[in-house]
C-alpha cells in the first residue's frame, strides 16, 4: 500500500515537472492566452497583447521604480525585500509582501492570487525557471501584458486604451507613473484623478523614471 502510494506520488510530481518545464518554454514564444486571474474576474476582460518594443520605455522604467529597482541585478527574488517585509510582517498590521517583477509574473501567468505556503514554493519554483529561460526582457514582456491594469482589464496596451485613450507605445512618464502607482490594488487604486497618498506616490515613482534610466537599471530590459 504504502509503495503503491509513493509511486502514485512521484508520479504526480513527475507530471508536474514535465507539463511546467513545457509551459515555461512554451511562453518564452508564445503570447499566455489566458490566466487564472482573468477566468476568476467576475467582470468581462479585455486583453490586448503587445511586444515590449510596442510598450513606451517609460512603462518599464516606471513600475521598476514603483515594484522592484533591482529588476535587472537579482536571479528573481530579492533577499534583501524579503527579509524586511518579514519583519514588517512580524511586527503585526497590514501584511507586506517582497515580490520581485519576476515572483510576480510567475504568480500571475501560472498560479492564482492570494498567499498561502503552498502557492509561494510554486511561485518560486516558477520564478527559478522563467528566469532561467525566459530571461529579463521576456519576464517584462509578459508581465506589461498579463498584469492586471483595471477593472476587467489586463495588460498595458488594454490599460493605456481605457485610461488614455491611445496606444502603450506612446506614453508620458506621468501617465506610466499613474498606472505603476495603480498596479498593486487596480480595481482600487484610480488612475485618473488620484489623489492624497496616491497621487503623491504616482509623483515620487514619476521622478525616479530618470533615476532608472541614468543609472541603467532598465538595461537589461533592452539588451
Amino acid at each position: 500500500m504504502a509503495i503503491t502510494i509513493a509511486r502514485i506520488i512521484a508520479k504526480i510530481i513527475l507530471w508536474f515537472v514535465g507539463l511546467s518545464l513545457i509551459l515555461v518554454v512554451l511562453f518564452k514564444f508564445v503570447p499566455v492566452p489566458v490566466t487564472a486571474t482573468m477566468v476568476m474576474d467576475e467582470n468581462s476582460i479585455t486583453k490586448d497583447w503587445e511586444s515590449l518594443e510596442n510598450i513606451d520605455p517609460n512603462l518599464v522604467a516606471a513600475v521598476i521604480a514603483a515594484e522592484d529597482s533591482k529588476f535587472c541585478t537579482h536571479w528573481g527574488f530579492d533577499t534583501e525585500a524579503i527579509e524586511a517585509a518579514a519583519r514588517r510582517n512580524a511586527e503585526g498590521g497590514r501584511i507586506r509582501g517582497g515580490s520581485t517583477i519576476s515572483q510576480q509574473t510567475a504568480k500571475n501567468v501560472f498560479l492564482w492570487q492570494g498567499g498561502g505556503y503552498f502557492r509561494k514554493a510554486l511561485e518560486a519554483w516558477f520564478t527559478f525557471w522563467i528566469e532561467a529561460v525566459w530571461g529579463k526582457e521576456r519576464i517584462m514582456e509578459v508581465y506589461l501584458n498579463v498584469a492586471e491594469t483595471g477593472i476587467g482589464t489586463y495588460g498595458a496596451e488594454a490599460g493605456a486604451q481605457r485610461y488614455f485613450g491611445h496606444s502603450a507605445a506612446r506614453m508620458t512618464a506621468d501617465e506610466a507613473s499613474r498606472m505603476a502607482a495603480a498596479l498593486p490594488q487596480p480595481k482600487k487604486r484610480a488612475v485618473i484623478g488620484p489623489s492624497g497618498w496616491l497621487a503623491r506616490h504616482g509623483n515620487s515613482i514619476e521622478s525616479r523614471i530618470g533615476v532608472v534610466k541614468r543609472d541603467g537599471l532598465d538595461s537589461c530590459v533592452y539588451d
